[in-house]
């Protein structure tokens, strides 16, 4: 199959962008997005030309580095998809796919469809730890924990902190993904002793870093690739108004 792409390109930040189109001819329906961009750049490259800068890494949709937005949607059209998995039968032979990076202010561009996404590490670090002893792990069954309670958990934590939460918001709002990783650690006796200080610390970095609020659009939750729901920012904000009426009360 043939396809035309409109790819954004852009030296650094504080450079001018602009799109630029490319036509990349026998591409297997079979192969997925990222390998279709390697072909397109092994073609640049052979060309003399500088090779579009991506992000990738596990190439398995666990890392979350694979941060692009394709025609308007981020990771594409699938949906619980990232790019990585995203495969070229998804497209018609002879379609003109436009590919940009993540549009956030809190998401600095490095350099074409590459951005930083270090806020939601600092978001992470405010308050993603429990204060557990180190050594060996516990045996499994040792803390007995409701399957109502793990599951919820788990699913929380799927959270691969890619970012397309905050790019596909209209807000820009991190609400998403801090409140995936506040409650995996607040729904587990483990994050107890912390869940006042980690839900005020995470909600507070993340609104110190210039993310806006959330308004319930629900964009978030349609283009996350492992499904995390808006049931978390719920129960955020419930943490979060407990938390401060208990610092209050002190």
């Amino acid at each position: 199959m043939k396809v035309h792409l409109k790819v954004w390109r852009q030296k650094q930040g504080a450079a001018k962008g602009k799109f630029e189109t490319y036509t990349v001819d026998n591409v297997s329906p079979d192969s997925s997005f990222l390998e279709m961009f390697d072909i397109l750049n092994e073609q640049l490259v052979a060309q003399d030309k500088e090779p579009i800068v991506f992000d990738h890494d596990c190439r398995e949709g666990i890392c979350g580095m694979c941060s692009m937005t394709i025609n308007g949607i981020p990771h594409g059209p699938e949906r619980k998809t990232t790019v990585c998995q995203l495969h070229m039968r998804k497209f018609k032979d002879g379609d003109t796919i436009v590919v940009e990076p993540w549009r956030a202010g809190a998401f600095p561009l490095k350099q074409d469809l590459i951005v930083s996404r270090d806020a939601l590490d600092l978001i992470q670090q405010a308050g993603g730890f429990i204060s557990a002893r180190i050594g060996s792990p516990q045996d499994a069954n040792a803390i007995p924990i409701p399957k109502e309670i793990a599951d919820k958990a788990m699913d929380a934590a799927a959270c691969i902190g890619c970012g397309a939460c905050v790019a596909a918001c209209p807000n820009a709002s991190a609400m998403l993904f801090t409140s995936a990783k506040v409650s995996h650690l607040n729904y587990l006796p483990q994050g107890a002793p912390e869940r006042n200080r980690r839900t005020i610390a995470m909600v507070e970095k993340m609104d110190e870093l210039g993310f806006g609020n959330c308004s319930n659009y629900g964009e978030c939750q349609a283009v996350c690739p492992k499904g995390i729901t808006l049931d978390f920012i719920a129960k955020m904000n419930r943490d979060y108004a407990i938390a401060k009426a208990a610092e209050a009360a002190k």
